[in-house]
């Protein structure tokens, strides 16, 4: 079956994991304690593949990709002094098409 988790946002717009585990939990059967596990599981494994330099595709939702970028010179916008900006690895997330598709159709 399919996994619902709208309409059972705990926060004011905001999904969390205690509303992933409950849906997993209304859902799929397995008891609270079970499915929260299910959910911190699936979240750390995402977790542990991302800073292992891996990025992450989940079919039909979207993938989220790793980039790393170069040491560069920035400008504070207050005082317009040049300052460097460390090497640092960014992480970006790209819809799906489906999703966009669900998105824009509400």
């Amino acid at each position: 079956g399919t996994l619902r988790v709208g309409m059972v946002m705990s926060e004011a717009g905001t999904l969390t994991r205690a509303d992933l585990a409950d849906a997993v939990h209304r859902s799929v059967g397995l008891s609270r304690s079970e499915s929260a596990d299910l959910v911190e599981s699936v979240l750390g494994h995402m977790c542990d593949a991302l800073s292992d330099g891996e990025n992450v595709k989940i079919s039909g939702f979207g993938r989220f990709i790793l980039r790393d970028k170069g040491e560069r010179i920035g400008r504070n916008p207050k005082t317009g002094v040049e300052v460097p900006i460390t090497p640092r690895r960014v992480m970006t997330f790209r819809a799906s098409q489906l999703l966009k598709e669900r998105i824009a159709n509400g």
